[in-house]
């Protein structure tokens, strides 16, 4: 099966008060183009610290987004993996979102070393020269890179989540295989098949019975390119495997409901799947 298109919507950055916005899949993605005028959640900083960083990993060092509480924690760490358009304002958004609700939130720039995504508009350029072209073994290793630097920087040791969009959805999946230390994940439509290819062996769903950690998948039942057939084959794998996991369909929902500067947002399905994803985090101790 081919994999599924990571977003909805194209983004504009740092903005996305403008710009032409695509939907559907490429490459096995469907393309169709729409407009939107800006973003349906605006969340201030009252409260919270929020800031540009550079985060050490073993191969350089790449640039992050980071918002928490005001004051020094520890606070409860969420890792947020990034769409196809990187760290761009409703990335940002979301970081703040989780600051508000008591989470040290980082997002970083995990396709840095290949291109800067804010300066590339073509979807199928993105997914070709940058995307597949992401080691899924650096991505995951990023991902301990950025949570031993929110440990030395406010957030806890010891209570960790990691919450991710579109294609930051099949690397929830993955990094909830990898990493035995995260005690919940959240993974907003995550692509789950695809072509494998070396340096990306595994799909979401030939993982699905190795996940270390509570894994709550929100999905839209009319995403055209994720089938909630596959959708309940990874829950099926999962469960035979004695993992915790727990999906939620939403029937009318597109593929990228919660992105609220696209077409595709449906505020009920976002504001609901929202409140799950916080839920599920609190129950399971981050």
């Amino acid at each position: 099966m081919n994999e599924v298109a990571e977003t909805a919507g194209l983004r504009n950055y740092p903005l996305v008060r403008r710009g032409v916005l695509m939907t559907g899949l490429i490459s096995g993605f469907t393309l169709a183009t729409q407009r939107v005028e800006a973003q349906a959640v605006h969340t201030d900083s009252a409260g919270i610290e929020t800031g540009e960083t550079h985060i050490p990993t073993t191969n350089g060092k790449l640039p992050a987004y980071f918002a928490h509480p005001a004051g020094k924690g520890p606070f409860p760490v969420i890792l947020v993996n990034e769409e196809i358009f990187g760290v761009h304002e409703y990335i940002k958004d979301v970081c703040r979102r989780l600051a508000k609700a008591g989470y040290l939130a980082v997002a970083t720039e995990y396709y840095a070393r290949i291109a800067d995504l804010s300066k590339m508009t073509d979807v199928k350029q993105i997914i070709a020269d940058v995307i597949s072209k992401a080691p899924d073994a650096q991505y995951m290793s990023d991902l301990d890179s950025t949570a031993a630097w929110a440990r030395l920087h406010g957030g806890s040791a010891t209570r960790l989540g990691v919450m991710g969009f579109c294609r930051g959805g099949r690397q929830t999946w993955l990094y909830a295989a990898h990493n035995p230390h995260l005690r919940a994940a959240v993974a907003f439509y995550g692509p789950l098949g695809g072509a494998p290819s070396p340096i990306q062996p595994d799909t979401a769903l030939d993982i699905a019975g190795k996940i270390k950690c509570p894994l709550l998948g929100l999905y839209g039942g009319q995403d055209q390119g994720i089938p909630v057939d596959l959708v309940r084959q990874a829950e099926a794998k999962a469960k035979a495997a004695h993992k915790i996991v727990d999906i939620q369909i939403y029937p009318d929902a597109p593929h990228g409901f919660h992105a609220d500067y696209r077409p595709s947002y449906r505020q009920a399905d976002a504001e609901d799947a929202w409140k799950r994803a916080l839920t599920w985090f609190h129950r399971y101790g981050v």
